[in-house]
């Protein structure tokens, strides 16, 4: 999906110095010190402009959120968005994923979503995918037990081939959906502005709900 420029952009960044993480490996086993208070903490991982991660922070405020998007075009939306809906439970790393860089201690996060994240299509990327083994290992080791992944995703080669990984690793997958808008589940979550999209157009939307 193509993104217009943020109008104003290096305002609004400078004026959400405050919730951007801009060294996010210096805060590990200390990410609650970004907070009010500590609470349960869950890690969008491409927040794109950050409809889905800003409401569910509105909607739960007894949570804490990092939302990781690396786009310099995108990440000021979801600032935009803090400082609009005055959101004191969510943060933004500006970055594309935290797998170079490990940032969290073993256990502290709560749950992990994966929404809508580039499929790279052609085998020779396959471990640059969100859902390849080599992350799922890492995701494990910082969710806590009994913390969840969770993820959707339009692509239906992706969706096919990450359930396959899934197995691979042993996770337990509790929940699977290929048409989630029509599950029982359809209601549980906030939508993302590519799901929003595509659903109004008839495309089907996958879903998996993992626990560690």
């Amino acid at each position: 999906m193509r993104h217009r420029p943020v109008k104003n952009k290096e305002q609004i960044i400078e004026e959400g110095r405050q919730w951007l993480v801009s060294e996010p490996e210096s805060l590990k086993g200390h990410w609650a010190s970004l907070f009010d208070e500590p609470k349960p903490l869950y890690l969008e991982i491409g927040s794109g402009k950050g409809r889905f991660i800003s409401e569910e922070a509105l909607k739960h405020p007894e949570n804490n959120y990092l939302a990781c998007e690396g786009g310099g075009k995108i990440y000021p939306r979801i600032l935009q968005k803090i400082a609009e809906l005055q959101l004191t439970n969510l943060r933004v790393i500006p970055a594309y994923h935290l797998k170079e860089k490990p940032c969290f201690e073993e256990n502290e996060l709560d749950g992990i979503y994966l929404n809508f994240s580039d499929p790279w299509p052609k085998a020779r990327n396959e471990k640059r995918r969100l859902t390849h083994r080599g992350f799922l290992e890492q995701y494990r080791l910082f969710v806590k037990p009994g913390g969840f992944l969770c993820f959707k995703t339009d692509n239906d080669e992706l969706f096919e081939w990450s359930l396959e990984e899934f197995s691979a690793c042993g996770l337990d997958v509790q929940r699977v959906s290929r048409d989630l808008h029509s599950s029982e589940w359809r209601d549980e979550l906030a939508m993302t502005e590519y799901e929003a999209k595509f659903s109004e157009r008839g495309k089907t939307i996958n879903y998996a709900f993992i626990v560690f």
